[in-house]
């Protein structure tokens, strides 16, 4: 079955009938990508090695508990300290790099060097802790560490709800980008994510039944 549309039917065209075209043309074109029998084998993979890595590690915690020592000394404490600063230096330019080039790939760096703020300020925090250097490490930590973190992960979020809005002006949705824990993965159900007021059902549109199956 084929459907022409002209460029000026197109434009009488109100924009939610343009919507539903849209939403209608991308069921047929874009199958959802868990279809795939190998993705689904892999997402089913993922999820249980989750919930292994989750047991594995409260047992791993408990453990720790019990069994640390209250004081440690070590020997290679500037490597450590040192070797966290060029980690964040790293995360740094490369998120300075993929956003220079407008790379997706920098929103993982984002994420990857704000989790190291929070790191580096946890153990400045945590080790500086009844020492008279606890107050530079207070310090650091409000000044520097967490509103760094906090701009990296925000600048993720925004990015990311900046994606899930192209995607809804492709499928012709309109309106607010809904919280991202309620939108899918692939897109596919995105309506679902949506206030009631916005949903607008592709298997409305009678042109061919043209609907997903």
């Amino acid at each position: 079955m084929s459907i022409v549309i002209d460029e000026a039917e197109l434009r009488r065209m109100t924009q939610a009938e343009r919507g539903e075209l849209a939403r209608v043309l991308a069921a047929i074109d874009l199958p959802h990508p868990l279809a795939d029998r190998r993705l689904r084998l892999r997402r089913r993979f993922g999820l249980m090695l989750v919930i292994a890595v989750c047991v594995v590690l409260a047992c791993w915690i408990a453990f720790l508990i019990f069994n640390l020592p209250a004081r440690y000394t070590s020997s290679d404490w500037r490597a450590v300290w040192v070797g966290l600063d060029i980690a964040e230096l790293a995360g740094f330019a490369a998120t300075g790099w993929a956003a220079w080039r407008q790379r997706q790939i920098v929103i993982f760096f984002m994420i990857m060097t704000g989790t190291l703020l929070l790191c580096d300020a946890w153990f400045d925090l945590a080790l500086a802790y009844g020492s008279s250097d606890f107050t530079t490490s207070v310090l650091s930590a409000l000044l520097a560490e967490f509103p760094l973190a906090f701009l990296m992960f925000a600048s993720a979020r925004r990015l990311v709800r900046a994606t899930v809005q192209i995607v809804m002006g492709l499928e012709g949705f309109t309106g607010p980008v809904p919280p991202l824990w309620r939108v899918p993965l692939f897109a596919a159900g995105l309506d679902e994510a949506l206030p009631v007021r916005l949903r607008h059902r592709a298997d409305n549109v009678t042109a061919g039944d043209p609907s997903p199956s």
